[in-house]
């Protein structure tokens, strides 16, 4: 399996999310979404399953693997979201942002090989990379829950509904963050003999974190308004999207940082 291949495994898999979304649109019953939407989940899987095999590694080194990755889980967040709280626009939504990423992909392919440096070889690497990933489509998903909300207030009819289940999925995001940076505090001590050192990826990691923690305690008052929760949302995730990539062009990032993907 190669890069080259993608696009055969990409193009089926967008296809079939889109019928799951177009079906949701249309009909109450949610066997079918769900069905198509797995079904396209299997054939872009595949493909990951075939480049790890390939590399002889996990494919979570470079960024556009972990596009590739993100392109996976925003399907599964939006199916989790539409079962769930039974929203069928989700589904469109999650489709299109993984297009999206997809089609940067097959524009912009990275370099692929399958060297590691030996910091990166280590049982933590994956499941490191692997649950921020599905943290970071939880929290997209959020972030779409957000902009719906700002841009329909005054015609919604169920905006506690709504909010609860922003509510909800904050927490599960916020939950697997948590436990990303756990998982890289433990990576770090055995990579470099400390558990933080103010790097900027996790200088930017901590700072998004405590924009959804923000977040979290803002709904707690019994003072809080809807309109200034959705607005602290973006405002995190702006934060999350510097934290993935944007750290990347900072130039403290590039003269020091150990966690910098490349950006070619």
């Amino acid at each position: 399996m190669t890069w080259d291949h993608f696009i055969f495994f990409a193009i089926p898999s967008v296809l079939l999310w889109t019928v799951a979304s177009a079906w949701a649109l249309r009909r109450p019953k949610k066997t079918l979404p769900a069905l198509f939407t797995v079904l396209g989940l299997g054939v872009f899987f595949s493909f990951i399953l075939g480049m790890w095999i390939s590399l002889e590694r996990p494919p979570l080194r470079t960024m556009g693997e972990t596009r590739l990755w993100y392109s996976f889980f925003l399907p599964v967040a939006g199916l989790i979201t539409y079962q769930r709280w039974g929203y069928k626009w989700i589904l469109s939504f999650s489709t299109i942002l993984s297009a999206v990423f997809i089609v940067v992909n097959i524009a912009k392919p990275d370099i692929h090989n399958k060297v590691l440096m030996p910091a990166l070889q280590s049982p933590w690497f994956a499941p490191h990379v692997i649950i921020y990933m599905f943290s970071y489509a939880i929290l997209g998903a959020v972030t779409l829950v957000a902009l719906y909300y700002l841009f329909r207030e005054e015609k919604l009819q169920d905006k506690e509904r709504i909010m609860d289940m922003t509510d909800n999925l904050v927490y599960v995001g916020v939950a697997f963050v948590t436990m990303g940076m756990l998982m890289g505090a433990i990576w770090a001590k055995e990579a470099w003999g400390h558990y933080w050192s103010w790097d900027p990826k996790e200088t930017w990691a901590a700072a998004t974190w405590l924009g959804y923690l923000v977040y979290i305690h803002y709904r707690l008052l019994k003072t809080s308004k809807n309109k200034t929760s959705m607005t602290i949302l973006l405002l995190a995730f702006i934060l999350l999207q510097v934290c993935w990539y944007g750290v990347n062009y900072l130039p403290s990032a590039r003269e020091r940082s150990v966690h910098t993907y490349s950006v070619r």
